[in-house]
């Protein structure tokens, strides 16, 4: 399991590390915001994208192979990467380290349902959390260090030797879990998911430079939703499935899907404005950026294994609903940051939504796959995954494409009563604080929806 546990970590530590560098990146390649955003949400999207192969991967490929071959990817990518000349080869590296990292985290999983108990899962996953929560919280500290310290290439020279090294480990020490079928692939349904998902994304980013009605915006969202859509009548009308929709048959296994998006969706987003408010608003550093989010990685370090353990206890119902409440009250406190907001004050809020996030996730996602049968959990983590992902995606394209958008007003009207610098300034500032209160109501829907899970017997 650590071996898997530390591929995981590595992955996931990969999503974040692009955040506290964002400013510095573009200023490096002479881009904006919306453009800059594409190396998280390009990331997850390609993660995404790749997930939903996974229920078939991990049924057709032996655990060593499947893990060894995603993690060679993901050196490749990363590599790729370190040394980009440009901003387009920075991306195409990027996207090459999540085709790779996409199937790490879906392998973990069912692995970890193979190896335990349903009554005991809650605390193996409870120290999978520390992969999965952990890592996304810790890469921007370590961002920050390293981008101040050296250069944003650094990011990649750093993750690059780790991830060889969990290889090499990988190939001596990983034993095969399960069993393995000839299955045949469902390329259509690859397809139909792949343009599908990314039209929808790119619409979602392009709202943030370019008017919602034109077709870059409008066109590519709807164009996305219709091949979903497509993609989804195909998928239950089919015998050669490459997602099994079955798994919605489940109660709380939809639950948890519907309030892992709304988190999702407040979390991203939430965790790229924050650098943008440290650095182009109070003008603090990197490094500094990168620190006011520590507190909230070593909560989330603690409390991991032990809201796991408090869910083998007392289950989901609870658990998460006091969980997405400590995240809606650190949120908030996000929402309500000026230009005379202490250093402490910021982290302290950063702190409190990331004890709010350790206490709910790791709950709700063993739920969604305890309340399955054993033979289609592999179906239900890619589908999990998949959801987990790309509203994080959406959410990151959303809620910063809302504050570019608000930003540009901002910045027009007050124009005409300061100079462009204070201006900027402050409409930075205003922007920044009404997409932490949209994040809010995101994390307000998702606190509600936990109080609707059942009480169940272990599958």
């Amino acid at each position: 399991m650590l071996i898997l546990v530390m591929g995981t970590f590595l992955a996931f530590l990969n999503q974040t590390l692009m955040n506290v560098a964002l400013p510095s990146i573009m200023r490096s390649f002479n881009i904006t915001a919306a453009q800059g955003q594409w190396l998280s949400n390009g990331y997850m999207l390609v993660n995404g994208i790749m997930v939903p192969l996974t229920a078939y991967l991990i049924q057709r490929f032996t655990t060593r192979q499947l893990y060894l071959a995603a993690m060679c990817v993901f050196a490749f990518g990363t590599i790729i990467a370190g040394m980009a000349p440009s901003y387009l080869i920075l991306i195409t590296g990027r996207m090459i380290q999540a085709g790779g990292a996409g199937v790490i985290a879906p392998l973990m999983n069912v692995s970890i349902m193979n190896m335990y108990a349903a009554d005991k899962r809650g605390t193996a996953m409870g120290w999978v959390g520390l992969a999965l929560n952990f890592a996304p919280a810790l890469g921007p500290t370590i961002s920050g260090y390293l981008v101040e310290q050296y250069n944003w290439r650094s990011l990649f020279y750093l993750i690059a030797p780790l991830i060889i090294l969990d290889i090499v480990f990988a190939a001596i020490m990983l034993r095969n879990l399960g069993t393995n079928k000839k299955l045949k692939l469902n390329w259509s349904g690859v397809a139909l998911s792949s343009i599908g998902l990314g039209s929808l994304l790119l619409g979602f980013s392009n709202a943030g430079t370019m008017p919602i009605l034109s077709k870059n915006v409008l066109g590519f969202s709807l164009l996305g939703l219709l091949i979903v859509i497509t993609f989804v009548y195909q998928q239950t009308h089919i015998s050669n499935k490459l997602l099994n929709f079955n798994v919605f048959k489940s109660h709380n296994f939809i639950i948890a899907v519907i309030v892992n998006v709304f988190l999702m969706m407040a979390l991203y987003g939430g965790m790229l404005l924050l650098p943008l408010y440290m650095q182009n608003v109070m003008h603090y550093s990197a490094i500094y950026s990168g620190l006011a989010m520590l507190p909230g990685a070593l909560i989330i370090a603690v409390m991991s294994p032990i809201s796991g353990r408090m869910y083998d206890q007392w289950g989901a119902k609870y658990l998460s609903f006091g969980g997405t409440i400590i995240l809606l009250i650190g949120t908030i406190m996000l929402s309500r940051v000026s230009l005379h907001s202490s250093f402490a004050w910021v982290a302290a809020a950063q702190a409190v939504r990331q004890l709010g996030l350790s206490v709910v996730t790791m709950p709700i996602q063993t739920e969604a796959f305890n309340s399955l049968p054993q033979a289609i959990i592999p179906d239900g983590s890619a589908m999990y995954t998949t959801i987990r992902q790309v509203s994080g995606s959406f959410g990151t394209a959303l809620l910063i494409g809302i504050m570019s958008v608000l930003q540009k007003n901002n910045i027009a009207q007050l124009m005409t009563q300061h100079s462009l610098k204070v201006a900027t300034q402050i409409g930075s500032l205003q922007a920044i604080k009404t997409t932490y209160l949209i994040a809010a109501v995101c994390v307000l829907i998702s606190c509600l929806l936990t109080l609707n899970f059942r009480k169940r017997d272990y599958i």
